[in-house]
């Protein structure tokens, strides 16, 4: 008798300490570092008191840029838009303004089922390691709501809104952790940055170039396909290659590889990245923004520095 009166009460507490970490919207990935693109995807496990989920709005928090909801069948999808607390550079182009809410309607979703609505975005590469972004939702049903919005960190709170904890860069190797705002460095998953140096042009000079060293330490290939930065008209993936007896330098047009398991480096006279169409020269001791885009692990800002013009460094003054 005992036994079995132990038995339920455990099964009941259980069930109590169970429910509500169960209830509670929650983010699949809730780690991620700075500068790099993260795919939220949330999770819903139950509607609200017993009633089918039919609206799901998600808030878009200061220092996550370029959300991109995606579609999911049998619900309708809507965005509003709003200035951001500071600009961030997209493809060169500098973004003031972006999607600040996101709305799935229409669906249903009862309450014994599970779910997952998914967004798209980057995590602004200013957002210090260790800092928490906070995505307040409210999912509605018949009649009655449930609203996950407190941004507190209260562990206790009862409406906790999902979040995500932006983390420091892994270790390179070296015995030190680099932040994302070491200069020339990031980390995006398994992927490394480290290196990233670009030389001073002379006025009037119309490209310059970056090098920098990639180290993938996931099982999969991943490629650099593009770059960007707001000091250049566009970014080209270049290599110096001989043809015959001339050193020739030609584009890269399916990017650049860096092998799984391996840390693969550009330097000058080799692999590089071409800064096209400078908007001004590149001075020593300036640090130059740029986003780098991967076919698979997706897109990471990092500050490059910009060293004297015979030093490390891609250079292209006689271009």
């Amino acid at each position: 008798m005992r036994k079995q009166m132990f038995g339920a009460l455990m099964g009941a507490s259980i069930a109590a300490m169970a429910g509500p970490a169960l209830a509670h919207v929650t983010l699949e990935r809730a780690e991620a570092p700075a500068g790099s693109t993260y795919k939220a995807v949330l999770r819903i496990g139950h509607g609200c008191d017993g009633k089918a989920t039919r609206t799901l709005r998600v808030q878009i928090p200061d220092g996550f840029y370029n959300a991109k909801p995606m579609p999911k069948p049998g619900w309708q999808l809507a965005t509003t838009t709003g200035p951001y607390a500071r600009p961030y550079d997209n493809h060169g182009t500098a973004m003031t303004e972006g999607v600040r809410e996101i709305t799935w309607s229409g669906g249903e979703l009862p309450d014994d089922w599970y779910d997952e609505f998914v967004l798209r975005g980057t995590i602004g590469p200013e957002v210090a390691p260790g800092a928490a972004l906070y995505f307040p939702t409210v999912q509605e049903c018949d009649g009655a709501a449930a609203e996950w919005t407190d941004a507190s960190g209260n562990a206790a709170a009862e409406n906790p809104a999902p979040a995500l904890q932006v983390t420091e860069a892994a270790d390179h190797g070296d015995g030190h952790a680099h932040g994302h705002d070491a200069a020339g460095a990031a980390v995006l998953g398994d992927l490394s940055i480290a290196g990233a140096s670009a030389r001073a042009t002379p006025p009037g000079a119309p490209v310059g170039g970056v090098v920098l060293d990639a180290t993938n330490k996931g099982a999969a290939d991943d490629r650099l396909v593009s770059a960007s930065t707001p000091v250049a008209g566009r970014v080209e993936i270049h290599e110096m290659a001989m043809e015959g007896d001339i050193m020739r330098m030609r584009p890269l047009p399916d990017g650049w590889p860096v092998p799984a398991g391996q840390t693969v480096s550009m330097q000058a006279g080799g692999q590089h990245l071409m800064l096209m169409e400078l908007k001004g020269p590149l001075v020593e001791g300036q640090a130059l923004p740029l986003t780098l885009r991967f076919e698979h692990a997706g897109e990471v800002a990092l500050t490059v520095p910009v060293g004297p013009a015979g030093g490390k460094g891609a250079s292209h003054a006689g271009h």
